[in-house]
């Protein structure tokens, strides 16, 4: 699988977009429809690079490496299995990439400390983790700093994230605006949100779809989980018994009509439940079979890539080759304007 000249010329032409994930487990349908559908469709107008973070799933897993290790090649097949192409993007590991932690380090002597106690998901994620975690360390501090070098170390001219993420993608730009004020030169460019389409997914209690909370829809889900999970989840607690007419913006399982159903069915759904023309049950049933069609596509493919480990492997060291190769022009740009090449 190697790409042509005319495909790397065309590809190195288009803007660059960076953006990554944590391996901290099997993705599930909320990774999928929050950000990488978006990827999917990313990859075939952009230059994209797409990083596997396992130095970013280090400040909450410190303790638990070992969940790291099973991660990433999972996590990479499930990328794939989804629609993302290796001759249409870059896919790669940071922890293979020393560059990541060099800007990182060159970067943190410049930062502010302000600058990254400010940011919003710092004092919320220690919050949300509170008594399971002990996030009171440098590392989990900086982490925006690191998201930072991710981003600036391949010069990326755009992040895809949600607006709730654009204080992530500030950052970036005033640490790259301070280095640059710093050194006299414009070395690193400052990168622009990408807003793109986010589809929120709740997970099966309503709250947010989260490993942590055990209520995730794994992507590569059996059919008959999903259909057992799904059956099992929590419905409009004014609804007692069969006969009580409901509301479907009570109901959990309404959000999941929403992704899945067309408005033939919703509008099915949200009249039987407000008449209990329907149960609970028969409400559930079409968003079991959406949630099956939509996968099934996705563990065929993941099955091929699971036959063959080392094609997985290859796909990652060839896009890792291609990332250092970047990365170190732009170290070598930073070292430059810091005076550090005697």
């Amino acid at each position: 699988m190697y790409e042509d000249d005319v495909t790397r010329i065309a590809r190195l032409m288009r803007d660059r977009v960076l953006s990554g994930m944590r391996p901290t487990g099997a993705l599930h349908l909320g990774h999928y429809h929050g950000a990488l559908k978006n990827w999917v469709r990313l990859q075939h107008d952009y230059d994209c690079f797409f990083l596997v973070a396992d130095w970013h799933a280090l400040t909450t897993h410190y303790e638990d490496p070992a969940v790291i290790e099973r991660s990433v090649y999972d996590m990479v097949v499930d990328w794939i299995a989804a629609g993302l192409e290796p001759d249409l993007c870059t896919i790669f590991i940071q922890s293979r990439l020393p560059e990541h932690a060099e800007l990182f380090t060159l970067l943190a002597m410049g930062t502010p400390l302000g600058w990254l106690e400010r940011v919003p998901s710092y004092k919320d994620r220690i919050a949300q983790l509170a008594g399971s975690r002990d996030l009171a360390t440098y590392g989990f501090l900086g982490y925006p700093l690191l998201q930072a070098a991710d981003i600036l170390a391949y010069k990326a001219q755009w992040v895809p994230v949600g607006e709730d993420q654009d204080a992530h993608v500030e950052l970036t730009r005033e640490v790259a605006r301070r280095f640059n004020r710093l050194y006299g030169r414009d070395v690193l460019p400052q990168p622009q949100a990408l807003h793109t389409e986010v589809t929120r997914l709740p997970g099966l209690d309503g709250q947010k779809m989260s490993k942590s909370l055990d209520n995730t829809i794994a992507m590569r889900e059996e059919p008959d989980v999903v259909a057992q999970k799904i059956r099992r989840m929590p419905t409009d607690p004014q609804r007692v018994r069969r006969s009580d007419p409901g509301e479907p913006a009570r109901c959990p399982v309404w959000s999941f009509h929403e992704i899945y159903s067309d408005e033939a069915t919703k509008t099915w759904a949200a009249a039987g439940c407000r008449s209990a023309g329907i149960g609970c049950l028969d409400c559930k049933q079409p968003v079991i079979e959406a949630i099956e069609r939509e996968q099934a596509p996705w563990r065929e493919r993941a099955a091929e890539w699971l036959a063959n480990p080392k094609r997985v492997h290859w796909i990652v060291e060839m896009g890792t080759e291609r990332a250092r190769t970047v990365a170190r022009q732009t170290m070598k740009d930073v070292r430059d304007a810091m005076g550090l090449t005697y």
